[in-house]
């Protein structure tokens, strides 16, 4: 870490999320302490009804431990000693209609989301799934959404246009109703030798036809365009949307990862990760996030699910 500062979870999610329902959430391998503990500070702030996934055995003696009371939670025992099988029952319950919202618990990422993708029983619904991080750092009140570092590899401009909707969708949710979209590339003009640039032109273009509401988009920009105003002044960029941008949208994961780890580890960035475009919001966290980030992930997917955007 080239940064100490402690992580800082923003009060504006905690204030955004007050007077609203408490959201069922399923959590997918629950039977673990870790888990356990996150699913339990959300709870305890009001954020959710957790429905805890897993092996009953494990998971109450968790609480035990914890001296979290049964009657607080739920429990539905996945039936097998597989991640894969607490991933489809946490899938199920959310297509059933049972739960609102789901978390990634003690299962790897590909367990999670090959139930999530599933053609039958699956949580598609008719858009691309689409990953976003949503960044704070501390001292600072600006938030800084990046997509997609975490699911779409290679997006074409179809997925990059449900990218954006998502990011945008999420934006609405979080209480800014018209955020600036920044198609990143790393030039400000689109040129045939970085065809980042020119993708970016096209998802700039239909999103001016009336691809997207609700959001101002522009591009190509190269990160320092996007998020301050003096680059973007120096280099003589006339955009609403340059130096101001709220969600950075990024061509492929490899700048997607590299720009959020760098905010996490040069700013202490915390990095609630969340992923849309399925029946409900998916709060996905790594094993080595921070307590803070799986708190915001979490109460970023309640609110997002308890004012209907996903």
């Amino acid at each position: 870490m080239l940064s100490d500062a402690p992580f800082e979870v923003p009060q504006y999610l905690l204030d955004l999320a007050k007077g609203l329902d408490r959201v069922p959430m399923a959590v997918a391998g629950a039977d673990n302490m870790v888990v356990m503990e996150s699913a339990r500070q959300a709870a305890d702030a009001g954020l959710i009804d957790p429905i805890l996934v897993g092996d009953r055995d494990e998971i109450e003696s968790l609480a035990e431990t914890m001296g979290w009371a049964a009657s607080e939670f739920r429990i539905v025992e996945s039936g097998e000693e597989d991640e894969a099988a607490a991933a489809r029952m946490a899938v199920k319950l959310d297509r059933d209609g049972e739960v609102a919202a789901l978390m990634k618990g003690h299962v790897h990422t590909d367990a999670l989301m090959a139930a999530v993708v599933a053609k039958e029983t699956g949580l598609r619904d008719g858009r691309r799934l689409s990953h976003v991080f949503h960044m704070t750092v501390p001292g600072s009140d600006r938030v800084l959404m990046i997509t997609d570092g975490a699911v779409n590899v290679n997006p074409n401009p179809n997925t990059l246009m449900d990218i954006v909707k998502n990011a945008v969708g999420l934006a609405h949710a979080l209480g800014n109703p018209e955020p600036k979209v920044a198609m990143l590339s790393g030039t400000e003009s689109p040129i045939p030798a970085m065809p980042s640039s020119l993708v970016a032109k096209e998802i700039v273009e239909r999103a001016q036809a009336g691809e997207v509401t609700g959001a101002i988009i522009d591009g190509p920009f190269a990160f320092d365009n996007a998020i301050s105003p003096e680059a973007a002044k120096v280099k003589g960029i006339d955009s609403p949307v340059a130096g101001n941008a709220d969600i950075l949208v990024v061509p492929n994961i490899e700048m997607g990862n590299g720009l959020f780890k760098m905010l996490v580890y040069f700013k202490s960035g915390l990095a609630a990760g969340v992923v849309l475009g399925a029946k409900v919001p998916i709060v996905l966290t790594s094993r080595a996030d921070p307590p803070e980030a799986r708190f915001a992930a979490t109460a970023i997917a309640a609110i997002a699910a308890a004012k209907g955007k996903v």
